[in-house]
């Protein structure tokens, strides 16, 4: 596996009441605890608590198994917020696992501390907080 280099697009965010309307693609996806601003119709976020991947976010979203633990990171008044960046099915474990290692998300445990590909290069753009827009892992 050589040296590669991704330019993701990130798409979003979705709050947790709209969690259902994530795409159904196959990507990697960013959990936030952030504010709604309803007279705004706006978002701010606040931290990055986990990123993840799937074949279809929005099903893996919607049913994930660590919600209960992604809340407990999120303080009263605030609530969970979710990005999505799509990365074929091919790169998508490698894309993640390079976002988990670099930033290190709180509730991430695999990838943490270490790597298992090749040297990776990866630009962000578009709904990235918390995210950098280049870096490397590997």
């Amino acid at each position: 596996m050589a040296e590669k280099k991704f330019n993701q697009e990130h798409d979003g965010y979705w709050r947790e009441p709209n969690k259902d309307e994530l795409p159904k693609e196959s990507g990697v996806y960013c959990v936030y605890e952030c504010t709604h601003n309803v007279t705004d119709k706006t978002v701010s976020l606040h931290k990055l608590i986990y990123t993840g991947e799937s074949d279809n976010v929005n099903k893996r979203v919607t049913n994930h198994e660590k919600t209960d633990d992604w809340k407990k990171h999120v303080r009263q008044g605030k609530v969970l917020c979710f990005s999505f960046t799509p990365v074929d099915d091919v790169h998508r474990v490698r894309v993640e696992a390079a976002y988990i290692n670099h930033h290190k998300p709180v509730e991430n445990t695999e990838y943490v501390n270490s790597f298992p590909f090749h040297k990776t290069n990866v630009n962000t753009s578009g709904k990235n907080k918390y995210i950098d827009s280049s870096f490397t892992v590997g």
